[in-house]
């Protein structure tokens, strides 16, 4: 049996319909993904908004733009007394891009959370009218969680770039290795 889009099967008076808490359970109540980060965004990442791939390479990373990677970095730890990062599997990123792993969650774990912010407040002091462009993969949802968080947290100019490094890469742009960015203990 094939179901249309957004179909769910109703499961009787007083309980909801199969479909829709499957939806549900992905995001948390504020609106963000929590789950299956990998799987296409069907929504817009408002207050931030989402920058076009043409626009984006027009953009020269770290000379008029603060481009911040959020991809995860699967399987590493962060060493808590350092911020290190240590068993960093290989991560090719844009040129001029600072690396800032898990930032994306729906609940990102609070120290991560205030070296991203605080990453863009430096960048803002040296160049306010820097855009920030938060990515990661194509059709990944980490980037348009950190990109409507730190928009709806009051940061302006934050812009979602929905093909990241895979669309990067795909129309002809260079990669470089990548170095997750150390995050001091909040304290």
């Amino acid at each position: 049996m094939a179901l249309a889009a957004g179909a769910g099967l109703t499961l009787g008076a007083g309980r909801r319909a199969w479909g829709q808490d499957a939806a549900e359970s992905l995001f948390d109540a504020k609106g963000y993904r929590r789950t299956r980060y990998r799987a296409p965004v069907d929504r817009d990442p408002a207050p931030a908004g989402t920058l076009p791939l043409a626009r984006a390479l027009r953009l020269r990373p770290g000379r008029d733009s603060l481009f911040l990677d959020v991809l995860p970095a699967d399987g590493a730890r962060r060493d808590p007394s350092s911020g290190a990062w240590l068993g960093v599997p290989p991560h090719q990123t844009i040129p001029g891009a600072q690396w800032l792993p898990e930032t994306g969650r729906a609940s990102p774990d609070p120290a991560l959370w205030s070296g991203l912010t605080e990453t863009v407040r430096a960048t803002r002091s040296a160049h306010p009218r820097w855009p920030v462009v938060v990515f990661c993969r194509a059709d990944c949802w980490m980037s348009w969680n950190a990109a409507r968080r730190l928009a709806a947290a009051g940061f302006a100019g934050v812009w979602w770039q929905p093909e990241g490094i895979d669309g990067w890469h795909e129309a002809g742009r260079s990669l470089v290795p990548a170095v997750p960015m150390a995050t001091l203990p909040r304290g």
